[in-house]
Protein backbone atom coordinates (compact mmCIF):
# COMPACT_ATOMS: atom_id res chain seq x y z
CA UNK A 1 0.00 0.00 0.00
CA UNK A 2 1.52 3.23 -1.04
CA UNK A 3 1.10 6.12 1.35
CA UNK A 4 1.57 9.91 1.53
CA UNK A 5 0.81 12.19 4.47
CA UNK A 6 0.27 15.54 3.26
CA UNK A 7 0.81 18.45 5.82
CA UNK A 8 0.24 22.09 4.96
CA UNK A 9 -1.13 25.60 6.04
CA UNK A 10 -5.25 25.98 5.56
CA UNK A 11 -8.29 28.39 7.13
CA UNK A 12 -9.14 25.50 9.09
CA UNK A 13 -6.91 22.36 10.25
CA UNK A 14 -7.51 19.22 8.15
CA UNK A 15 -6.96 15.75 8.18
CA UNK A 16 -3.57 14.90 9.00
CA UNK A 17 -3.38 11.80 6.63
CA UNK A 18 -5.09 12.35 2.77
CA UNK A 19 -6.35 9.82 0.72
CA UNK A 20 -5.33 9.69 -2.44
CA UNK A 21 -4.73 7.18 -5.37
CA UNK A 22 -1.75 5.74 -5.98
CA UNK A 23 -0.04 2.45 -7.30
CA UNK A 24 2.75 0.13 -5.57
CA UNK A 25 2.67 -1.92 -2.07
CA UNK A 26 5.36 0.35 -0.23
CA UNK A 27 4.92 2.96 1.71
CA UNK A 28 6.45 6.03 0.33
CA UNK A 29 7.45 9.38 1.93
CA UNK A 30 8.10 11.97 -0.09
CA UNK A 31 9.36 15.61 1.00
CA UNK A 32 8.41 18.91 -0.67
CA UNK A 33 9.37 22.38 -0.34
CA UNK A 34 7.21 25.61 -0.76
CA UNK A 35 7.90 29.43 -0.24
CA UNK A 36 6.20 29.77 2.70
CA UNK A 37 6.49 26.28 4.49
CA UNK A 38 10.33 24.95 3.79
CA UNK A 39 10.35 21.56 5.48
CA UNK A 40 6.44 20.76 4.58
CA UNK A 41 6.36 17.05 4.15
CA UNK A 42 3.72 14.90 1.83
CA UNK A 43 2.63 11.61 2.87
CA UNK A 44 0.05 10.03 0.70
CA UNK A 45 -2.60 7.31 1.89
CA UNK A 46 -4.49 5.00 -0.11
CA UNK A 47 -6.27 3.46 2.67
CA UNK A 48 -9.54 5.11 3.02
CA UNK A 49 -9.59 4.96 7.21
CA UNK A 50 -6.97 7.65 6.62
CA UNK A 51 -4.29 6.67 9.27
CA UNK A 52 -1.26 5.21 9.96
CA UNK A 53 -1.67 1.71 10.05
CA UNK A 54 1.61 1.10 11.53
CA UNK A 55 0.84 3.10 14.82
CA UNK A 56 -2.91 1.39 15.04
CA UNK A 57 -1.86 -2.15 15.21
CA UNK A 58 1.18 -0.47 17.86
CA UNK A 59 -2.17 0.71 19.77
CA UNK A 60 -4.45 -2.81 19.63
CA UNK A 61 -1.14 -5.13 20.84
CA UNK A 62 -0.45 -2.36 23.50
CA UNK A 63 -4.49 -2.78 24.69
CA UNK A 64 -4.34 -6.49 24.05
CA UNK A 65 -1.27 -6.46 26.24
CA UNK A 66 -2.69 -4.57 28.67
CA UNK A 67 -5.78 -6.55 29.24
CA UNK A 68 -3.43 -9.46 29.27
CA UNK A 69 -1.43 -8.43 32.30
CA UNK A 70 -4.86 -7.31 34.34
CA UNK A 71 -6.27 -10.33 34.00
CA UNK A 72 -3.59 -13.12 34.46
CA UNK A 73 -0.96 -10.87 35.89
CA UNK A 74 -2.16 -12.35 39.60
CA UNK A 75 -2.61 -15.99 38.66
CA UNK A 76 1.21 -15.52 36.49
CA UNK A 77 3.26 -13.53 39.10
CA UNK A 78 6.04 -13.39 36.21
CA UNK A 79 3.71 -10.96 34.02
CA UNK A 80 2.65 -9.10 36.71
CA UNK A 81 4.56 -5.53 37.42
CA UNK A 82 7.84 -6.41 39.69
CA UNK A 83 6.82 -5.65 43.14
CA UNK A 84 9.74 -2.87 43.58
CA UNK A 85 13.36 -3.65 41.37
CA UNK A 86 13.02 -5.69 38.32
CA UNK A 87 11.04 -5.29 35.13
CA UNK A 88 8.37 -7.78 33.27
CA UNK A 89 6.68 -7.72 30.44
CA UNK A 90 3.91 -6.10 31.92
CA UNK A 91 6.28 -2.78 32.90
CA UNK A 92 6.02 -2.23 29.02
CA UNK A 93 2.64 -1.00 28.90
CA UNK A 94 2.92 2.40 29.94
CA UNK A 95 6.15 3.25 28.20
CA UNK A 96 4.15 2.07 24.82
CA UNK A 97 1.57 4.00 25.39
CA UNK A 98 3.71 7.16 26.30
CA UNK A 99 5.84 6.14 23.17
CA UNK A 100 2.61 5.69 20.79
CA UNK A 101 1.29 9.88 22.41
CA UNK A 102 4.79 11.18 21.43
CA UNK A 103 4.73 9.18 17.53
CA UNK A 104 1.17 10.81 17.21
CA UNK A 105 1.95 14.22 18.25
CA UNK A 106 4.67 14.32 15.80
CA UNK A 107 2.62 13.82 13.08
CA UNK A 108 -0.51 15.64 13.69
CA UNK A 109 1.39 19.03 15.12
CA UNK A 110 4.38 19.12 12.13
CA UNK A 111 2.61 21.82 10.75
CA UNK A 112 -0.28 24.08 12.26
CA UNK A 113 -1.83 27.33 10.82
CA UNK A 114 -1.49 28.79 14.32
CA UNK A 115 0.68 28.08 16.91
CA UNK A 116 -1.74 30.11 19.75
CA UNK A 117 -4.47 28.20 18.52
CA UNK A 118 -3.12 24.71 18.38
CA UNK A 119 -1.52 25.20 21.91
CA UNK A 120 -4.78 25.99 23.07
CA UNK A 121 -6.30 22.63 21.82
CA UNK A 122 -3.32 21.20 23.60
CA UNK A 123 -4.17 22.57 26.87
CA UNK A 124 -7.94 21.96 26.66
CA UNK A 125 -7.50 18.22 25.64
CA UNK A 126 -5.21 18.17 28.09
CA UNK A 127 -7.49 19.31 31.12
CA UNK A 128 -10.36 17.16 29.71
CA UNK A 129 -7.72 13.85 30.26
CA UNK A 130 -6.79 15.20 33.19
CA UNK A 131 -10.37 15.47 34.72
CA UNK A 132 -11.43 12.01 33.38
CA UNK A 133 -8.83 10.43 35.33
CA UNK A 134 -9.66 11.94 38.20
CA UNK A 135 -13.77 11.02 37.62
CA UNK A 136 -12.25 7.65 37.12
CA UNK A 137 -10.11 7.13 39.42
CA UNK A 138 -10.80 9.41 42.19
CA UNK A 139 -14.52 8.83 42.85
CA UNK A 140 -16.49 5.98 43.49
CA UNK A 141 -19.80 4.51 42.71
CA UNK A 142 -21.81 3.76 46.68
CA UNK A 143 -22.67 0.49 45.50
CA UNK A 144 -24.11 -2.60 43.67
CA UNK A 145 -27.72 -1.61 44.37
CA UNK A 146 -26.83 1.95 44.95
CA UNK A 147 -25.67 3.22 41.26
CA UNK A 148 -24.86 6.74 42.63
CA UNK A 149 -21.59 8.56 42.34
CA UNK A 150 -19.12 10.32 44.45
CA UNK A 151 -16.26 11.89 45.60
CA UNK A 152 -14.18 12.11 48.95
CA UNK A 153 -12.45 15.29 48.67
CA UNK A 154 -10.26 14.61 51.53
CA UNK A 155 -8.81 11.13 49.82
CA UNK A 156 -9.26 11.62 46.32
CA UNK A 157 -6.00 10.55 44.26
CA UNK A 158 -4.91 13.46 42.34
CA UNK A 159 -2.52 11.50 39.96
CA UNK A 160 -2.99 8.61 38.00
CA UNK A 161 -2.22 6.91 34.70
CA UNK A 162 -4.87 9.24 32.60
CA UNK A 163 -3.38 12.19 34.44
CA UNK A 164 0.08 11.02 33.48
CA UNK A 165 -0.43 10.46 29.93
CA UNK A 166 -2.07 14.08 29.62
CA UNK A 167 1.35 15.37 31.26
CA UNK A 168 3.27 13.73 28.52
CA UNK A 169 0.96 14.93 26.06
CA UNK A 170 0.93 18.48 27.53
CA UNK A 171 4.98 18.84 27.48
CA UNK A 172 5.80 16.94 24.39
CA UNK A 173 3.19 18.74 22.81
CA UNK A 174 4.21 22.09 23.25
CA UNK A 175 7.50 21.27 22.40
CA UNK A 176 6.75 20.30 19.07
CA UNK A 177 4.70 23.33 18.53
CA UNK A 178 7.17 25.78 19.80
CA UNK A 179 10.68 24.40 19.89
CA UNK A 180 10.92 22.97 16.37
CA UNK A 181 13.26 25.04 14.29
CA UNK A 182 11.89 26.42 10.79
CA UNK A 183 14.59 23.97 8.85
CA UNK A 184 14.26 22.27 5.57
CA UNK A 185 15.38 18.32 6.48
CA UNK A 186 18.02 17.91 3.30
CA UNK A 187 20.86 16.23 5.66
CA UNK A 188 21.55 14.41 8.99
CA UNK A 189 23.15 17.68 9.96
CA UNK A 190 19.89 19.37 9.31
CA UNK A 191 17.70 17.24 11.38
CA UNK A 192 19.62 17.39 14.24
CA UNK A 193 19.46 21.39 13.76
CA UNK A 194 15.69 21.42 13.45
CA UNK A 195 15.28 19.39 16.54
CA UNK A 196 18.08 20.03 18.76
CA UNK A 197 16.55 22.12 20.96
CA UNK A 198 14.05 18.84 21.94
CA UNK A 199 16.81 16.59 22.65
CA UNK A 200 18.65 19.92 25.04
CA UNK A 201 15.17 19.96 26.99
CA UNK A 202 14.69 16.13 27.54
CA UNK A 203 18.22 16.00 28.59
CA UNK A 204 17.67 19.25 31.39
CA UNK A 205 14.41 17.08 33.01
CA UNK A 206 16.58 14.44 32.83
CA UNK A 207 19.39 15.48 35.06
CA UNK A 208 16.57 17.22 37.13
CA UNK A 209 15.13 14.47 37.72
CA UNK A 210 18.32 12.25 38.29
CA UNK A 211 19.56 15.45 41.06
CA UNK A 212 16.65 15.16 42.97
CA UNK A 213 16.21 11.72 43.12
CA UNK A 214 19.85 11.14 44.28
CA UNK A 215 20.68 14.46 46.08
CA UNK A 216 17.32 15.12 47.95
CA UNK A 217 17.36 14.61 51.34
CA UNK A 218 14.38 12.42 53.46
CA UNK A 219 13.83 12.75 56.78
CA UNK A 220 11.89 10.65 59.00
CA UNK A 221 8.43 10.63 58.25
CA UNK A 222 5.33 8.90 59.70
CA UNK A 223 1.97 8.00 58.27
CA UNK A 224 -1.58 6.55 59.76
CA UNK A 225 -1.44 3.02 59.34
CA UNK A 226 -4.67 0.93 59.40
CA UNK A 227 -5.20 -1.22 62.01
CA UNK A 228 -4.90 -5.15 61.23
CA UNK A 229 -6.99 -6.38 64.48
CA UNK A 230 -10.22 -6.30 65.47
CA UNK A 231 -9.43 -5.64 69.16
CA UNK A 232 -7.85 -1.91 68.13
CA UNK A 233 -9.97 0.18 65.95
CA UNK A 234 -9.34 2.84 63.94
CA UNK A 235 -5.64 3.87 62.23
CA UNK A 236 -2.54 4.52 64.26
CA UNK A 237 0.44 6.67 64.03
CA UNK A 238 3.52 4.94 62.92
CA UNK A 239 6.92 6.92 62.05
CA UNK A 240 9.14 5.75 59.27
CA UNK A 241 13.43 5.96 60.30
CA UNK A 242 15.00 8.05 56.88
CA UNK A 243 17.51 10.47 57.66
CA UNK A 244 19.26 9.27 54.07
CA UNK A 245 20.09 10.89 50.46
CA UNK A 246 19.82 8.86 47.56
CA UNK A 247 18.14 6.14 48.49
CA UNK A 248 15.77 4.10 46.17
CA UNK A 249 13.99 1.65 48.38
CA UNK A 250 10.17 1.98 48.84
CA UNK A 251 10.91 3.91 51.90
CA UNK A 252 13.09 6.37 52.01
CA UNK A 253 13.12 6.94 48.22
CA UNK A 254 12.92 10.85 47.02
CA UNK A 255 9.56 10.05 44.24
CA UNK A 256 7.51 8.85 47.78
CA UNK A 257 9.19 11.96 49.92
CA UNK A 258 8.20 14.57 46.95
CA UNK A 259 4.78 13.22 46.47
CA UNK A 260 4.13 13.07 50.23
CA UNK A 261 4.90 16.98 50.60
CA UNK A 262 2.52 18.15 48.08
CA UNK A 263 -0.11 16.07 46.97
CA UNK A 264 -0.44 14.47 50.89
CA UNK A 265 -0.44 11.31 52.17
CA UNK A 266 -4.18 10.73 51.89
CA UNK A 267 -4.10 11.61 48.35
CA UNK A 268 -1.60 9.06 47.39
CA UNK A 269 -2.40 5.49 45.81
CA UNK A 270 -3.35 3.13 48.79
CA UNK A 271 -2.39 -0.26 47.56
CA UNK A 272 1.35 0.21 46.05
CA UNK A 273 3.16 -2.54 44.49
CA UNK A 274 5.72 -3.03 47.05
CA UNK A 275 3.25 -5.35 49.46
CA UNK A 276 4.31 -7.74 47.55
CA UNK A 277 7.91 -7.53 47.91
CA UNK A 278 9.90 -10.25 50.31
CA UNK A 279 9.62 -7.81 53.31
CA UNK A 280 5.54 -7.24 52.90
CA UNK A 281 4.03 -10.38 51.69
CA UNK A 282 4.50 -14.15 53.21
CA UNK A 283 3.11 -15.12 49.11
CA UNK A 284 5.73 -12.63 47.16
CA UNK A 285 5.66 -11.93 44.41
CA UNK A 286 2.05 -11.62 45.07
CA UNK A 287 0.09 -10.15 47.48
CA UNK A 288 -0.42 -11.61 50.97
CA UNK A 289 -0.45 -11.15 54.49
CA UNK A 290 2.30 -9.40 56.15
CA UNK A 291 5.16 -11.60 57.45
CA UNK A 292 5.42 -11.01 61.49
CA UNK A 293 8.85 -8.97 61.46
CA UNK A 294 7.56 -6.64 58.54
CA UNK A 295 8.76 -3.09 58.55
CA UNK A 296 6.37 -0.34 59.14
CA UNK A 297 6.30 1.16 55.94
CA UNK A 298 4.99 -1.95 54.09
CA UNK A 299 1.03 -0.19 55.09
CA UNK A 300 2.47 3.12 54.00
CA UNK A 301 0.86 4.89 50.71
CA UNK A 302 2.90 5.10 47.60
CA UNK A 303 1.68 6.58 44.18
CA UNK A 304 3.10 4.63 41.22
CA UNK A 305 2.39 7.65 38.59
CA UNK A 306 3.44 10.41 41.04
CA UNK A 307 5.11 13.83 40.36
CA UNK A 308 8.76 13.32 39.95
CA UNK A 309 8.49 9.93 37.82
CA UNK A 310 6.06 11.38 35.61
CA UNK A 311 9.04 13.26 34.49
CA UNK A 312 9.97 10.15 33.02
CA UNK A 313 6.80 9.80 31.34
CA UNK A 314 7.31 12.67 29.85
CA UNK A 315 10.77 11.55 28.43
CA UNK A 316 9.33 8.57 26.97
CA UNK A 317 7.16 10.74 24.91
CA UNK A 318 10.23 12.65 23.75
CA UNK A 319 11.34 9.20 22.33
CA UNK A 320 7.81 8.78 20.77
CA UNK A 321 8.50 12.67 19.08
CA UNK A 322 11.91 11.34 18.00
CA UNK A 323 10.86 8.12 16.21
CA UNK A 324 8.33 9.67 14.91
CA UNK A 325 10.46 12.91 13.27
CA UNK A 326 12.43 9.97 11.73
CA UNK A 327 8.84 8.22 10.45
CA UNK A 328 8.76 11.59 8.25
CA UNK A 329 11.48 12.91 7.47
CA UNK A 330 13.42 9.45 5.74
CA UNK A 331 11.14 7.26 2.96
CA UNK A 332 13.36 4.48 2.89
CA UNK A 333 11.94 1.41 5.16
CA UNK A 334 15.91 0.15 5.57
CA UNK A 335 16.94 3.89 6.42
CA UNK A 336 14.42 4.15 9.17
CA UNK A 337 15.20 0.87 10.70
CA UNK A 338 18.34 1.59 11.03
CA UNK A 339 18.24 5.29 12.41
CA UNK A 340 15.70 3.32 14.79
CA UNK A 341 18.16 0.84 15.81
CA UNK A 342 21.21 3.31 16.11
CA UNK A 343 18.57 5.56 18.20
CA UNK A 344 17.32 2.08 20.35
CA UNK A 345 21.02 0.90 21.48
CA UNK A 346 22.28 4.38 22.06
CA UNK A 347 19.17 4.77 25.06
CA UNK A 348 20.14 1.44 26.14
CA UNK A 349 23.48 1.97 26.30
CA UNK A 350 23.08 5.32 28.05
CA UNK A 351 20.39 3.52 30.72
CA UNK A 352 22.98 1.12 31.89
CA UNK A 353 25.80 3.76 31.94
CA UNK A 354 23.26 6.21 33.92
CA UNK A 355 22.17 2.61 36.46
CA UNK A 356 25.71 2.26 37.12
CA UNK A 357 26.78 5.81 37.89
CA UNK A 358 23.35 5.48 39.81
CA UNK A 359 24.87 2.76 42.33
CA UNK A 360 27.98 4.59 42.50
CA UNK A 361 26.60 7.98 43.13
CA UNK A 362 24.26 6.33 46.00
CA UNK A 363 27.40 3.37 47.29
CA UNK A 364 29.32 7.29 47.44
CA UNK A 365 26.04 9.04 49.42
CA UNK A 366 25.54 6.10 51.61
CA UNK A 367 29.83 6.20 52.76
CA UNK A 368 29.78 9.92 53.28
CA UNK A 369 26.66 9.89 55.38
CA UNK A 370 28.53 7.09 57.89
CA UNK A 371 31.27 8.86 58.26
CA UNK A 372 29.78 12.41 59.20
CA UNK A 373 27.40 10.17 61.51
CA UNK A 374 30.05 8.51 63.19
Amino acid sequence: MSTIIAFGEEQRRQPLLQSTPTSGNEEELAAFSSPNEPDALKLTLTDSSQRLLSLDVFRGLTVALMILVDDAGGAFPSINHAPWFGMTIADFVMPFFLFGVGVSISLVFKKSSSKPLATKKVILRTIKLFLLGLFLQGGYFHGRNNLTYGVDVDKIRWLGVLQRISIGYLLASISEIWLVKNVMVDSPTAFVRKYYVQWIVATLLLSFYLCLLYALYVPNWEFQAPSLTLSTNGSHTQIVHCGVRGSLEPPCNAVGYIDRYLLGEQHLYRRPVYLRTKECSVNSPDYGPLPPDSPEWCLAPFDPEGILSSLMAVLTCFVGLHFGHILLHYKGPMHRVLLWSISSFTLLISGFGLEMLGKLSHMTIQFNTMIFLY
